[in-house]
């Protein structure tokens, strides 16, 4: 598969085709909901995906580093280090790094903005210092880096049946709904990595504060305060989704399967969450394999009604504009 994906995205260099390899390794290996969703798209922009996703992933590793092998001072170093390779690799169109030189090439052939990267960096070296955020507007400030320049990059590479900019304001909350679902299935293992996600004004209006969090986690005693403020964090988080939705119905039509497939399954993550009463300190929610299995399947469908319609000259929505 990945040699049919490189062929139809037209990546004939070796090197280059090496890279992009590297870069779905990461995809399959880490992000097996968004790797699932990914395998919907048309062959010919699966690559680009998998870029902009191997470099997410790549350092988000760094910042991270689960098996705490390196310190702080040394994340902090190939942090810096990731931010001039990406800078260069971004102005000259390369790198040495298999994950940058993919990016570069998928920012090159797609018209994606350097800023974005920026952005995203900047976000993670905030990772490396900051352990809470105070209200959601804080939060909001770090998932703009973080998360919603995910969904604006991947705009040029999913395509638009309107203007790119009419469409980027639901990209945005695209990303930023599934991290914010992220951090409510991610609470427990967070915090064991000294951060909370969660705003602390919407923990403390249920009472909740970091040292009732820690012995709930200690502990795996339950407190009602805690299911509280998980059901509270939920409602805003679905306040996102609902915002995010209507993007996509505006996306080439030839996508809008695989996205709808990621919509549902990061928010069937929220249904986990609330099925196990938002034990998400002691357990980690996930999506079954038969509904993960069940929504793909649906996705498979919409993607074959999708060509079906294309091939009759018209689109799920019958609009016959220019994609952009």
């Amino acid at each position: 598969m990945t040699r049919r994906e490189l062929d139809a995205a037209g990546i004939t260099d070796p090197g280059l085709r090496a890279a992009y390899t590297r870069c779905r390794q990461l995809n399959a290996r880490h992000g097996r909901t968004y790797f699932l969703a990914t395998r919907l798209l048309p062959l010919e922009r699966r690559s680009a995906v998998h870029a902009l996703y191997g470099f997410a992933r790549w350092a988000d590793d760094i910042v991270d580093d689960l098996d705490r092998h390196r310190s702080p001072d040394e994340r902090d170093r190939l942090l810096k280090r990731l931010e001039r390779d990406v800078a260069h690799g971004l102005r000259i169109g390369g790198g040495e790094a298999p994950v940058v030189r993919a990016l570069a090439d998928t920012a090159a052939r797609h018209g994606i903005e350097a800023t974005l990267f920026a952005d995203f960096l900047a976000s993670m070296r905030a990772d490396l210092t900051v352990t809470d955020y105070p209200t959601y507007a804080d939060l909001k400030d770090y998932m703009h880096g973080s998360a919603a320049v995910i969904g604006l990059q991947m705009l040029p590479v999913l395509g638009t049946v309107v203007p790119r900019e009419e469409a980027a304001p639901h990209a945005a909350a695209l990303g930023v709904a599934f991290q914010l679902t992220n951090f409510l299935r991610d609470v427990g293992e967070d915090l064991d990595r000294g951060r909370v996600y969660l705003p602390t004004d919407l923990l403390a209006a249920h009472g909740v504060d970091r040292p009732l969090l820690e012995w709930s986690r200690l502990t795996r005693r339950r407190d009602s305060r805690i299911r509280a403020a998980l059901v509270s964090a939920e409602a805003m988080t679905r306040d996102v989704y609902r915002t995010a939705e209507p993007g996509i119905a505006i996306l080439d039509p030839r996508v809008r399967p695989c996205i709808r497939t990621a919509f549902a399954l990061y928010s069937g993550i929220l249904d986990a969450i609330a099925r196990h009463d938002y034990t998400v300190l002691h357990r980690r929610a996930v999506v079954s394999r038969g509904r993960r299995a069940a929504t793909a399947s649906a996705g498979v469908l919409r993607v074959a009604g999708a060509r079906w319609r294309a091939a009759r000259g018209g689109t799920a929505l019958e609009w016959n504009g220019p994609v952009q």
